[in-house]
């Protein structure tokens, strides 16, 4: 499913808000977001111009994981701003519910939004409201979590992601002078419906069958819901025959969820997560959890933005690759241990947040200020 998005006949002031979201867009391709390489617009060569309501709706899947509201929303309507100031974001959050997020395309399909930014709960659930999209010839952005039809993806690349998680373990045991080999390896990967979390579960496996280890059990936690990682750990913890050298868990959540149950149980063994959270690098800087995957959501929200401004205005933006036929931008990730927790305070991650409590002492001991 794709749009033939030239053909589309828009009304002037639209061509209007292209012009300026061209230029930032055009602005992002050479700044890179940093490292990043960026996007640009294909057609418009020049332009000024940031005139034009716009209506863009930002569909995003749940709220249990931070980033959504703390960083995916507000960054996201930052950039739709600086490209366009006349255009609207219309947002929702589907709470993690694919029938209330159906509905959520739906309405903004009914609406007659100019484009949509999805980060799918579950991308099957929502194919028949995006095929009501695709007949009214709305574009449609695949926003962090990649699903079939979209005109414009961005994200990271979560199976490379899964090769440094799986990575983090090895280094993990590497410095606690444990042999990868020795003993079993437990997988608690995220959410089954969520197509990132099978790319980081397979990059994962990927590097650790590589370095010969035994992955002696895998989870699938339902809904990405630390409860039911703790409750999985605590499982296999009374019934398997060996504890486990380390645990791999897909995200910062489910990591405080397989502590939570190691803790109870008086087992230490390595864990790592990703999305550098704050319960996370507090983990890390306590010595609890060995490592995080450090994800830049500024840029990625960016590329939708200026992506989301551009087709609504009737233009096809271009990515720096492409992933399944698709225009896509990916943002690099990399990995925090507590040495390197005090390199990613910024922006997005404040030191403030962080250092509270009794985790003030170890942030000083560690240089993040």
């Amino acid at each position: 499913m794709r749009y033939n998005l030239q053909s589309r006949n828009k009304q002037s002031r639209k061509k209007l808000a292209l012009l300026g979201a061209s230029v930032a867009i055009g602005a992002l391709a050479l700044s890179g977001c940093g490292s990043q390489k960026g996007q640009g617009n294909a057609e418009a060569e020049s332009g000024s111009g940031s005139d034009g309501e716009v209506t863009i709706a930002l569909l995003l899947p749940e709220s249990k994981t931070t980033r959504y509201e703390s960083l995916d929303k507000p960054n996201f309507e930052k950039y739709v701003a600086e490209a366009n100031p006349e255009a609207k974001v219309k947002y929702s959050n589907a709470n993690q519910d694919a029938t209330q997020q159906q509905q959520q395309v739906e309405a903004a399909v009914t609406e007659g939004v100019d484009a949509i930014v999805l980060d799918p709960v579950d991308a099957s659930a929502v194919s028949s409201a995006l095929s009501k999209a695709e007949a009214k010839k709305i574009p449609v952005i695949s926003y962090d979590r990649f699903f079939e039809g979209a005109d414009y993806y961005t994200s990271f690349d979560n199976k490379k992601i899964g090769n440094l998680q799986g990575q983090a373990v090895l280094d993990g045991l590497k410095a606690e002078g444990v042999d990868p080999k020795s003993g079993p390896v437990w997988m608690v990967n995220g959410d089954p419906k969520d197509p990132n979390a099978a790319d980081f579960k397979a990059g994962a496996e990927e590097t650790l069958k590589a370095a010969g280890v035994e992955i002696a059990g895998s989870h699938d936690t339902l809904d990405w819901n630390p409860d039911d990682a703790r409750k999985w750990v605590e499982g296999q913890l009374q019934s398997a025959d060996e504890d486990p050298i380390a645990i791999y868990a897909a995200n910062d959540g489910t990591a405080g969820g397989v502590l939570a149950a190691t803790k109870k149980a008086k087992v230490e063994t390595v864990v790592t997560g990703q999305d550098a959270e704050v319960d996370g690098l507090q983990n890390i800087l306590r010595g609890d959890q060995y490592a995080t995957i450090y994800k830049s959501i500024p840029p990625q929200a960016e590329f939708a933005a200026k992506a989301a401004v551009a087709l609504a205005g009737g233009e096809e933006p271009e990515g720096s690759t492409t992933y399944k036929n698709t225009p896509t931008d990916f943002v690099e990730a990399k990995v925090v241990t507590k040495d390197t927790v005090k390199d990613i305070v910024g922006d997005q991650i404040k030191a403030e947040d962080i250092c509270t409590g009794g985790v003030k002492k170890l942030c000083d001991d560690a240089g993040v200020k």
